[in-house]
């Protein structure tokens, strides 16, 4: 089982970055989906989590009505959409999978994770 996060990169406050999550060997209708991040000197925090049917998103507080995730089952690929970036959003970005149905804030809870990819926000 892969899970290959991207998307990450430089970009201004207020700026948009789309981050990806590409799974391989392993069903996204099986696995709820986690997007955390863990920024320098701080714990890894979940950000966002879609269920296995894809019918609930969780966020957390700080980036709710900011971002959104997605999954496109045809690609197995889930999405974080981020808008309305803030250097607070500065981080390390990875996506986790979860077996079965439920979303965890959790992350010892997971499954599988991806490799990381870098979100940076100049202010």
């Amino acid at each position: 089982v892969q899970l290959q996060a991207s998307g990450g990169g430089l970009v201004q406050t207020g700026g948009s970055l789309r981050l990806s999550c590409a799974a391989s060997e392993l069903r996204l209708d099986d696995y709820s989906i986690g997007w955390f991040r863990q920024a320098p000197g701080k714990e890894r925090e979940g950000v966002a989590c879609i269920d296995s049917s894809g019918d609930s998103q969780y966020y957390v507080r700080s980036v709710k009505g900011r971002f959104a995730i997605s999954k496109d089952n045809a690609k197995n690929t889930v999405y974080l959409q981020m808008n309305s970036l803030k250097p607070e959003d500065t981080a390390v970005y990875y996506c986790g999978a979860l077996s079965g149905w439920l979303c965890s804030d959790h992350d010892y809870e997971y499954d599988y994770w991806g490799q990381g990819t870098l979100v940076t926000v100049s202010s």
